[in-house]
């Protein structure tokens, strides 16, 4: 039976006999089910990774691939990662950080001198600790709703500099996809190479993170097998297939596209010393600041979030919100990994804390 269907030209997310627990489920696969069956996303898919550099790896999906055809989910899918990338933008930073190129106590304006001006914005005083760690006060370029077209990363930047600043730098913390795109322009302008090169080059084959890449300009296609992507205007609202959309406008601050294996992968390098960058650059990321935003007793490093673990300690990662997906996940220090991601971007906020619930269970769990 197909698990989904088109009515009137509605998509239709699949119900309760679509999503069933099977009897004996383990923990990971009743979770996903659960978000498929209670919360209504059309997919969800989670890839977790035992303690360890032997730690077994498994795959998970549940509800349906496409809900106009009921196609399966692909195991271990495609999606786009959305601000995962800051992750990765942020390790290109600190590298050059490690190899001389930058200091993260240089102003923007050592880099990019004159480009950040506005509204209480100057680049002479914002340090590019501060564009890392989310503290630069720079403003959101996404208070402005953006076009479906191709974006130019300096033409981002500047319609973040049409508004006020949100605060003095280091005065307090803000989450603004500008920081990055600025990080991005900053990395093109030391290495004189397309930040999309240095990514591959510095990340993707330093790892062999086989299904990650950055889409070229105008490419709004999913390269390999992938669940479809999905937008709601509310929450009942009807599902539209948003899976094709270019993604120029979050650039260095989200347009990756990846898999939870490889997202695992990239997660637990990170977090061994020398794998990406060294010890003293490491402990850079990790220091961090309160970050509510990312929900009760999360912090901020450089471009990584802790969250807590209910089972005691914490994981690293970053989790990202994206037209059509939303993933969340990261690694711990002993070798565990998991990611999760659905199909939509919920517009019932109450969602998000069940993606990460499904994160908590795979980390915490003991079999």
């Amino acid at each position: 039976m197909a698990a989904g269907v088109v009515a009137a030209g509605v998509l239709v997310a699949p119900g309760a006999s679509a999503a069933s627990v099977a009897p004996g489920a383990d923990s990971v696969q009743r979770g996903l089910d659960r978000l498929v069956r209670a919360d209504g996303v059309p997919a969800a898919l989670a890839s977790v990774k035992g303690e360890g550099k032997g730690g077994r790896a498994r795959t998970y999906t549940a509800g349906v691939g496409d809900l106009a055809t009921g196609a399966a989910v692909p195991r271990d899918g495609q999606v786009r990662i959305g601000s995962n990338t800051k992750t990765f933008t942020a390790v290109v930073v600190l590298q050059l950080v490690a190899e001389g190129k930058i200091s993260l106590d240089d102003t923007v304006d050592t880099y990019l001198p004159g480009v950040v001006r506005g509204d209480g914005i100057d680049g002479r005083k914002i340090k590019i600790r501060q564009v890392l760690q989310q503290t630069s006060g720079l403003p959101n370029y996404t208070k402005r709703d953006l076009q479906p077209r191709y974006y130019e990363p300096r033409e981002l930047l500047d319609i973040a500099l049409e508004y006020e600043s949100e605060f003095d730098p280091g005065e307090s913390w803000a989450y603004s996809n500008t920081n990055y795109v600025l990080a991005g322009l900053i990395v093109e302008e030391v290495t004189k190479r397309p930040f999309a090169e240095e990514i591959d080059r510095r990340i993707i084959k330093r790892l062999g993170l086989r299904h990650t890449y950055f889409p070229a300009p105008g490419d709004a296609t999913i390269r390999e097998p992938h669940p479809k992507g999905y937008y709601q205007e509310t929450p009942d609202a009807p599902l539209r297939d948003i899976t094709e959309l270019d993604p120029s406008w979050t650039w260095a601050a989200g347009q990756l596209i990846s898999t939870n294996s490889d997202l695992n992968r990239f997660f637990t390098a990170l977090l061994t010393p020398g794998r990406l960058l060294p010890a003293p650059q490491l402990d850079q990321m990790r220091t961090t600041v309160r970050a509510d935003y990312f929900g009760k007793g999360a912090r901020y490093g450089l471009g990584i979030v802790s969250r807590p673990l209910s089972c005691g300690g914490l994981y690293w990662g970053h989790g990202g919100s994206y037209p059509g997906y939303e993933t969340r996940g990261g690694a711990t220090d002993d070798g565990r990994a998991a990611n999760v991601a659905v199909t939509v971007q919920p517009t019932d906020k109450a969602v998000i804390p069940h993606v990460e619930e499904v994160v908590d269970t795979a980390l915490c769990r003991r079999r």
